[in-house]
């Protein structure tokens, strides 16, 4: 059969061919759409990420730039502990120099007052020694050289010269 179409929009090929075309028009517009849609969806979260990371990248830079001050708060602090520690044990040393030397002066000034004592007794002991020797001795001299008649005599001249002794006094 030879049909030959004098017009080529009554030929059924091409009217296959236009629905053809027309058919992947619409599935090519449809998957473009979806395409699209996807495309602008993966976007749009790539975005918002790309925010969160930001904002969290924000948020631990004010937290590292929060931690740095603390740590130079906390440092300062601890050289002001320590500037007062030292000063407290440069006070305290002080202290229990100065109350070291006191204790040391008052115990030199006890032994002073007991070696002081202590001589002033063995002085009180040597003259107590002496006088019950002189004694002892004066005794024994007088018993030896003086008899009755001599004890007579100085005792006469002594109770002669008590009114003379009595008037200088």
């Amino acid at each position: 059969m030879d049909h030959h179409y004098a017009h080529f929009w009554l030929d059924p090929k091409f009217w296959v061919a236009v629905s053809f075309v027309l058919f992947v028009l619409l599935v090519a517009k449809t998957a473009w759409t979806q395409l699209t849609a996807r495309l602008d969806g993966r976007g749009e979260r790539i975005r918002n990420e790309l925010a969160e990371a930001a904002q969290l990248r924000a948020e631990a830079e004010a937290m590292r730039q929060q931690a740095i001050a603390d740590r130079a708060a906390a440092l300062a602090e601890a050289e002001d502990l320590i500037a007062r520690a030292r000063a407290e044990a440069e006070r305290l040393a002080q202290a229990a120099a100065a109350e070291a030397e006191t204790a040391a002066k008052r115990r030199e000034r006890m032994a002073m007052d007991r070696i002081a004592a202590a001589e002033a007794g063995a002085v009180a002991e040597v003259r107590n020694a002496a006088a019950e020797i002189a004694v002892v001795a004066a005794r024994e001299v007088l018993a030896q050289t003086v008899d009755a008649a001599a004890d007579a005599a100085l005792i006469d001249a002594a109770v002669a010269d008590l009114p003379r002794a009595l008037k200088a006094a």
